[in-house]
């Protein structure tokens, strides 16, 4: 997780996300630097919007939670509901993992 929280603070402080930048903060730190796991992370991160990334995240939570109806929705109609409900939550459960993608090894 500390080499998370390095490039997250390298981007807070507006400063470049590359591997030596990376490995000074984490050096800082008193963190025991592994050389694949900040090039791998580097590497995951090229290309990133990472406020993109961020605000995405921050909205996952708030979607996944259950919305409550005022109304009691009975029959066909909340049937249809249940199965919209059903297919917006695979959908996002499909992006998490796409945006996860190439993360994985960091932690291996």
């Amino acid at each position: 997780m500390e080499y998370i929280y390095a490039a997250m603070l390298l981007h807070k402080a507006g400063q470049k996300i590359d591997e030596g930048s990376v490995k000074k903060v984490l050096q800082a730190a008193s963190v025991k630097v592994d050389d694949a796991k900040v090039k791998a992370l580097v590497s995951a991160l090229n290309g990133v919007d990472i406020e993109k990334a961020l605000k995405e995240a921050a909205a996952v939570p708030a979607a996944a939670a259950p919305a409550s109806s005022a109304g009691g929705e009975e029959g066909p109609k909340a049937e249809g509901t249940e199965k919209k409900e059903e297919k917006k939550k695979e959908e996002e459960k499909k992006s998490e993992e796409e945006s996860a993608e190439g993360l994985g090894a960091l932690f291996g």
